[in-house]
C-alpha cells in the first residue's frame, strides 16, 4: 500500500499545482473522486488488467462512463494513467489530492467515535476544542460503536485521543501486568 501511495503522489501534487493556480480545487476534487469511482469498480478493474484489452479501450470506457464530469484537462490527465500504466492509482491520487487539498484549505476531518449517539452540543465543543489545538477548521465524523462501553475516540490526521473506557481499562490492564 505505501509503494501505491508514493507513486500516486507526483501525479497528486502535479494535478494539486494545476487545480491551485486555477483556483479550482474543488472541481478537482468532483472529477478525482468520480473517476476513482469508475476504476474502483470489480468489472472495470477486470478490464484494466486484462492482458487483451487495448489502452484505447479502456480510455474509452473510462471517458465514457466520467461523461461530461471529466473537463478536457481531466481527460488529458487519465490518458496520461493510462500511458503510463498507472490507471489503477486513481483511488490513491484521489486521496492524497484530498490531503494536498485540506493543507491548503486549513481544514481537516476529524473521526469520532463513540459508545452512545454525541449531541450537536458534544459535537460543536469538540469541534471547537480541535480547532483551538490543530489551529484548522474541523468538520466531525461520528460514529457509535457500542463495544467502547463509554467515553470516545478522536481521530484526526496523526492525533488519536482514546478517551473511552474500553481504552482506559485496556491501559490499566497494561499497567497491572507490567508492574
Amino acid at each position: 500500500m505505501a509503494e501505491k501511495t508514493t507513486v500516486a503522489r507526483p501525479y497528486a501534487q502535479a494535478i494539486f499545482d494545476l487545480a491551485h493556480s486555477k483556483g479550482a480545487l474543488r472541481d478537482w476534487s468532483n472529477t478525482l473522486q468520480l473517476a476513482a469511482a469508475v476504476v474502483a469498480d470489480p468489472q472495470v478493474q477486470r478490464l484494466i488488467s486484462h492482458p487483451r484489452v487495448r489502452k484505447e479501450q479502456i480510455q474509452s470506457l473510462i471517458l465514457d462512463v466520467g461523461g461530461a464530469g471529466f473537463s478536457a484537462e481531466a481527460k488529458n490527465f487519465i490518458k496520461v494513467l493510462i500511458e503510463n500504466r498507472r490507471l489503477g492509482l486513481l483511488p490513491e491520487v484521489a486521496a492524497q489530492y484530498e490531503l494536498y487539498r485540506a493543507e491548503a484549505e486549513r481544514t481537516i476531518t476529524a473521526e469520532v467515535v463513540s459508545a452512545f449517539p454525541v449531541s450537536n452540543e458534544q459535537q460543536a465543543r469538540i469541534a471547537a476544542a480541535l480547532k483551538k489545538r490543530l489551529g484548522r477548521e474541523v468538520s466531525l465524523n461520528c460514529t457509535v460503536d457500542g463495544a467502547l462501553l463509554g467515553g470516545v475516540i478522536v481521530r484526526a490526521g496523526d492525533l488519536v485521543i482514546d478517551g473511552s473506557i474500553a481504552g482506559q481499562l485496556t491501559k490499566l490492564a497494561n499497567v497491572l501486568t507490567h508492574a
